[in-house]
C-alpha cells in the first residue's frame, strides 16, 4: 500500500468520523431540573459547521458560532451581546457526551445527547378518536404534578386552576401520544404561560393582542412556528386553543382560526424536562412566567401510531 493511498484512507476516516456529529440531537442535561436542550448539526466533515441549538440561555432557538471539530471534539458556542457560552461534546457508540464549560459567573454543566427518533407518523382522514379524557374536574389539582416540588404551586378557586407568582410548571399524570387537546384560558394584561405537548413542544400562551405574529406570540409553537395571524383576544376574555398533534405534526387552532396547519416540529423546545420523543408524554402547563387561569382541558386520545 503506497504513502498516498494510505493517506487518503486516513482523511476519508477522519471525514466519517467528524461526519458522525451531522444529524438532530436531544440533550438531557445533568442538572438539578433535569432540564433538556436541543442541538441540530450540519456539514461537519464537509464545510464549515452550521447549525442551530435550544438552551441558551432562555431556551429559544439559536444559531451555533464558532463550530469546530477539535481533537475528536465537537466545540462550539453560542453568542447573544456579551454573553456567550461554549460548548463541547464527544462522539461514542452513537452518543455525545460532553458538557457547557464553565466561565465567569457560567457553571460547567454536563449532559448527554441521543439522536432525534424519526417520528414519521402523519396526519390523515384515517386517524380516529380512542378516548376522551378530562384533566380538569373544577374542583382540585387532582391528576397533576409540580415539576419543581418545592416552588409554589397551582390551587383551583370558583371552579377555576391558577397559579400562584412564580409557580412550578404542573405536568399532567397522564401521558399521550397522538391527541387533539382542547383547552380555555385566560390571562392577565402582559401575562405569559404556555402548554407543553408530550411535555416537550410549547404551544405559547402570551399577552400580544393587537400585534402582529410572531415565534413568541399567543398561539406559536415556541421559538419555533409562528402563528399565520393573531387571533388573540384581549387580556381577561377567555380563548380556546386546539391543538392536534401527530407524531410531530401540529396543528393549532387558537379562537376558532388555524394558525398552524399541519407543521413539523424539529424538536423539543425549552419546556421539555424529557429527551425521550419517541415515547408518551403529558400535558404540560406553565406557571412562572405570570397570572393565567383555565376552565377546562379536555384531551381526546387518536389512534394511528
Amino acid at each position: 500500500m503506497n504513502r498516498l493511498f494510505l493517506a487518503s484512507l486516513l482523511a476519508t476516516a477522519a471525514l466519517a468520523a467528524d461526519s458522525d456529529f451531522n444529524g438532530r440531537w436531544n440533550i438531557h442535561v445533568q442538572a438539578p431540573r433535569g432540564r433538556v436542550w436541543w442541538l441540530e448539526v450540519r456539514n461537519a466533515g464537509s464545510g464549515p459547521i452550521q447549525g442551530s441549538f435550544v438552551g441558551f440561555p432562555g431556551g429559544q432557538v439559536d444559531p451555533i458560532a464558532e463550530a469546530r471539530i477539535e481533537n475528536g471534539q465537537l466545540r462550539f458556542s453560542c453568542v447573544r451581546g456579551d454573553l456567550k457560552h461554549s460548548f463541547r461534546a464527544s462522539f461514542q457508540n452513537g452518543t455525545l457526551t460532553g458538557q457547557r464549560d464553565a466561565g465567569g459567573d457560567t457553571p460547567a454543566l454536563p449532559f448527554t445527547a441521543v439522536r432525534a427518533p424519526e417520528l414519521p407518523e402523519r396526519d390523515s382522514a384515517n386517524i380516529r378518536p380512542k378516548r376522551n379524557v378530562s384533566l380538569f374536574d373544577g374542583k382540585s389539582t387532582e391528576g397533576w404534578r409540580q415539576i419543581v416540588p418545592e416552588a409554589p404551586g397551582w390551587y383551583v378557586e370558583d371552579g377555576l386552576l391558577k397559579n400562584r407568582a412564580k409557580a412550578s410548571d404542573i405536568a399532567s399524570i397522564q401521558k399521550f401520544w397522538n391527541f387533539e387537546a382542547r383547552v380555555e384560558y385566560r390571562y392577565a394584561k402582559g401575562s405569559n404561560s404556555g402548554i407543553g405537548l408530550r411535555g416537550r413542544y410549547e404551544v405559547q400562551i402570551y399577552d400580544n393582542f393587537g400585534k402582529p405574529p410572531d415565534v413568541h406570540g399567543n398561539g406559536a409553537l415556541y421559538s419555533r412556528i409562528p402563528p399565520s395571524v393573531n387571533a388573540s383576544k384581549a387580556p381577561g376574555e377567555w380563548q380556546v386553543l386546539n391543538i392536534r398533534l401527530i407524531g410531530r405534526e401540529l396543528t393549532v387552532t387558537l379562537n376558532g382560526t388555524v394558525v398552524i396547519n399541519h407543521k413539523q416540529i424539529d424538536g423539543p423546545t425549552a419546556i421539555t424536562t424529557d429527551p425521550n420523543e419517541d415515547k408518551p408524554g403529558p400535558l404540560v402547563l406553565q406557571g412562572d412566567h405570570g397570572p393565567v387561569e383555565f376552565r377546562s382541558i379536555e384531551v381526546t386520545e387518536l389512534s394511528g401510531r
